[in-house]
């Protein structure tokens, strides 16, 4: 009786594990090789074979990894350089996290990310970087560079990403001369781009025009060049907050753009409101030097605001307008004209 029940629960096992298996559709010997092959300082589940978790270990240098990965952890370590031999069966890897690691550019071996032509997904934040590393596979849709050390975008760079649609680069060294139609020529369909908290003066050249979010938040931009916004004609989130723009600095119909739905501009040094498009949604408007009175707020003329008439009435759903110089009650055309607003901070 023993030996029967014996005999059934080692059947049950491989059921187990061929269901394993099933639900991957990964091959029995795939997945056989990519656990016995998993390092001894990784975690590789064997509910999810693909991925292989190395992340909070304390490492000073990438484990070799097995060859069948997709998903590779390596954040919050102390890996210093990516180097072929460790990641040379890493051929099939999907997504690759390496956040807050201690990576220079000189430590990531020239031509090795370049390798990984199935790489969807890289992130290096929180690192030493000081240049965006080069040359990157053409497969790539997010790459996230935040929080390096990065003063350098090497020109041609991005030739090719045709499939890059996310490019996190905030909280780095770049200043204007870094930021232009050069470095950042090749991004044809990107959708978002993240310069926050950087070193620039001035609008970024050379954005293209797929650009959808755009965010600037934390550098010194005191102007914006007039037109700027008809080169990206489906820009709908702009963040501007923490710069030093003043009303003199933002040309009248700068932002009365269509495509704008969510426009942030808090803590600059705005005296007036700046003309806004009809279909905005989110205004921040708070702490800066504004006196506000209906008739300089609306897009329109306050009769043709009724939505219930007019499509082209104002859609805005939320305005931030404390930190002025400002004290209710709000006035009585910016109720008239904003019929949809839901919340008002003042």
């Amino acid at each position: 009786m023993s030996s029967e029940m014996g005999l059934l629960l080692k059947l049950l096992c491989v059921l187990c594990l061929v269901g394993l298996v099933l639900s991957q559709d990964m091959p029995y010997e795939e997945y056989m090789a990519q656990i016995q092959a998993c390092p001894k300082e990784c975690r590789c589940p064997p509910n999810f074979p693909r991925a292989v978790y190395c992340d909070n270990k304390g490492l000073t240098k990438i484990p070799k990894i097995p060859p069948h990965t997709w998903y590779l952890y390596l954040q919050n370590n102390l890996i210093e350089a990516l180097s072929a031999d460790s990641l040379q069966n890493a051929t099939q890897l999907r997504w690759l996290n390496l956040n807050r690691n201690k990576i220079t550019s000189e430590g990531v071996e020239e031509g090795l990310l370049s390798t990984m032509t199935h790489l969807v997904h890289l992130y290096m934040d929180d690192n030493l970087l000081s240049s965006v590393p080069s040359p990157l596979p053409a497969s790539l849709e997010h790459l996230r560079l935040s929080r390096n050390r990065i003063s350098k975008i090497p020109a041609g760079v991005f030739i090719g990403l045709d499939k890059l649609n996310l490019l996190d680069l905030q909280g780095n060294k770049l200043m204007d001369d870094a930021v232009t139609e050069v470095s950042l020529k090749g991004l044809n369909n990107l959708v978002q781009i993240n310069l926050a908290k950087n070193q620039l003066n001035s609008m970024p050249l050379g954005l293209p025009p797929t650009t959808t979010q755009l965010f600037l938040d934390g550098n010194n931009i005191d102007k914006i060049p007039a037109g700027y916004f008809k080169g990206l004609p489906r820009v709908a989130f702009l963040r501007l907050n923490h710069n030093k723009l003043g009303s003199g600095g933002v040309p009248k119909n700068v932002f009365n753009v269509s495509s704008i739905l969510d426009l942030q501009l808090s803590h600059n040094q705005l005296t007036e409101v700046p003309l806004i498009p009809s279909g905005l949604e989110h205004l921040h408007l708070d702490h800066n030097k504004i006196k506000v009175s209906g008739s300089n707020v609306c897009p329109v003329s306050v009769d043709d605001a009724d939505e219930s008439v007019n499509e082209s009435a104002p859609r805005l759903r939320y305005l931030r307008l404390d930190g002025n110089e400002i004290k209710p009650p709000i006035p009585r055309d910016v109720i008239l004209c904003f019929r949809l607003l839901r919340s008002i901070v003042i």
